[in-house]
């Protein structure tokens, strides 16, 4: 699912640079001031290969340059490239993509759900290694799976003041990250998580221990390899200590050098409960989820039929934790329901870069949809199987359609797309391009306006310039088809409405299936 206008505005800017090749890699620029706020960088070759970039740093008001006898409208803060040192291709701040405007729909009822959950009480009867100390994940993981279990016993005297009701012993783990979750006799005692940032995390937290022997069972968890970041390659995954349990009579009792097993991997696992045919090789919990609480590392089955239509499919996994989803033994991915912390107020791209600059879905998931390929589906008996490590609620989870209901596009005068300039090279203003799905037509305009309109799509609003004639014009050439071609110039809509300033045209339509009687042509 391309992430549009983001994706096509980055495309076009590398086209635009490729058409500079030439020139960019014989020489160095050329800089001359424009103005107070403009300059031109200008690459030369031997072989009479031009290449320029225009460029406006003032953050609030375009400016109108000469060069090469040409006068160019820029923007605020933009750079406008000119492959040929006379007609613009690109200007970084002209977003003239095509958006699609989706909406996300229920397609499959509600998924009756059974249940499996992880032994933790028996961890360690078939381990595949004890050792004295404390081991890298990965070093003994070998990366055939995300999660390690590390336990070890440890006896309590009846005579500990904590028995009698004092205050609970305390268990420090130290881990290289990014995930814990703590077992104590089979319960669960509480998890800690790294972030990108740091990795490393402390578990701090009361555990409940009785009189004589009792099992301290550690998950480690990992999210696949490190694969960005300075020498990732050095960096470690794990528990590495130390490990300490404090509040005895005896003071701290360090764990970190006594006995360790280690078992590579889940039950789950190795019972392959992932395959729909060996899915079946268990005793699944039927019944409602409700009933059974929310529970941490459990597995979840249903099964579905695919939804009718060729529309892109997901899974909305909002109400779960952090854990990994498979349709029909393929994995869609790991999960974890991180929400977006920032300050999301109106965004304006000009002006110096910051990473905390135009920040979106502040609150929201960073993820919630997870693409289910149509490709892996069966016409009946689809199976849904998905591991939870936190105990989210399954019984939110849905299958979503991704439905394109309308389109949204801007264009600006005076601006040449690529492909104009490759094949025609005639420097005609900038198209608006409409597109609806296959089997949809533009059943109503929602906006247009000729002008100075701004906002984003959805909410665009008109300027003080605006072409009276705007929705008509769009209504004549666009109402009725699946897609249609407008060209943002002055004679298209009437005349100049506000002569001097830069105009542009935005546009927001309506899609919908198209009437097979009538003609949609």
């Amino acid at each position: 699912m391309i992430r549009e206008p983001k994706y096509g505005h980055l495309k076009n800017l590398h086209r635009a640079i490729k058409l500079c090749e030439p020139a960019l890699v014989s020489s160095d620029p050329t800089v001359t001031s424009l103005g107070a706020y403009e300059q031109a960088h200008v690459f030369t070759s031997g072989h009479g290969r031009c290449a320029a970039f225009l460029s406006n740093f003032h953050s609030n008001s375009a400016a109108t340059v000469v060069f090469n006898k040409m006068r160019y409208v820029l923007p605020p803060w933009s750079i406008s490239i000119l492959p040929d040192c006379k007609r613009v291709v690109f200007n970084t701040a002209t977003v003239g993509v095509h958006i699609a405007r989706t909406q996300m729909l229920p397609t499959v009822s509600k998924l009756s759900w059974e249940t499996y959950n992880e032994d933790t009480f028996s961890l360690g009867g078939s381990s595949r290694m004890t050792f004295s100390g404390l081991l890298e994940q990965i070093n003994v993981t070998r990366d055939t799976s995300d999660y390690l279990w590390y336990t070890t016993s440890v006896g309590i005297s009846s005579s500990e003041a904590f028995l009698r009701g004092g205050q609970k012993p305390t268990l420090f783990v130290k881990s290289a990250g990014p995930a814990l979750h703590v077992f104590i006799n089979g319960q669960f005692s509480g998890s800690a998580f790294g972030s990108m940032e740091h990795r490393e995390l402390t578990f701090t937290g009361p555990i409940n221990l009785r009189a004589g022997m009792n099992k301290i069972a550690l998950l480690s968890v990992a999210v696949g390899l490190p694969n960005v970041g300075f020498h990732y390659e050095t960096w470690q995954t794990g528990i590495l200590g130390p490990i300490s349990i404090s509040g005895l009579n005896g003071g701290k009792r360090d764990l970190t050098w006594q006995k360790w097993n280690y078992q590579v991997g889940l039950k789950g696992e190795a019972m392959n409960l992932v395959s729909p045919t060996e899915a079946t090789s268990v005793d699944w919990v039927k019944g409602s989820l409700a009933s059974q609480g929310l529970r941490p590392l459990t597995w979840y089955k249903a099964s579905f039929n695919a939804p009718g239509g060729n529309e892109p499919l997901a899974l909305d996994l909002r109400s779960m934790g952090k854990g990994q989803a498979w349709i029909n033994g393929q994995s869609i991915g790991r999960y974890w329901m991180a929400y977006a912390k920032g300050s999301c107020n109106r965004c304006s791209y000009a002006g110096t870069y910051r990473p905390a600059k135009c920040e979106d879905g502040c609150g929201q998931p960073t993820q919630r949809w997870y693409h289910v390929p149509r490709s892996w589906l069966k016409p009946t008996n689809n199976v849904l199987v998905l591991f939870e490590e936190l105990g989210g609620d399954a019984s939110k989870i849905s299958f979503l359609r991704r439905s394109v209901t309308g389109a949204c596009a801007e264009a600006v005068e005076h601006h040449v797309k690529n492909e104009s300039y490759i094949i025609e090279s005639n420097g005609e203003s900038d198209s608006l391009h409409l597109q609806c799905n296959p089997g949809h037509v533009i059943s109503a305009i929602k906006f247009a306006s000729f002008g100075t309109p701004s906002g984003t799509c959805g909410s665009y609003q008109k300027g003080i310039c605006h072409a009276p004639d705007s929705h008509a014009i769009l209504e004549e050439k666009c109402l009725g088809r699946e897609s249609c071609l407008v060209s943002a110039t002055r004679g298209n809509f009437g005349g100049d409405p506000c002569p001097n300033e830069l105009k542009q045209l935005l546009v927001e339509v309506d899609c919908a299936i198209a009437d097979i009687k009538g003609d949609s042509s």
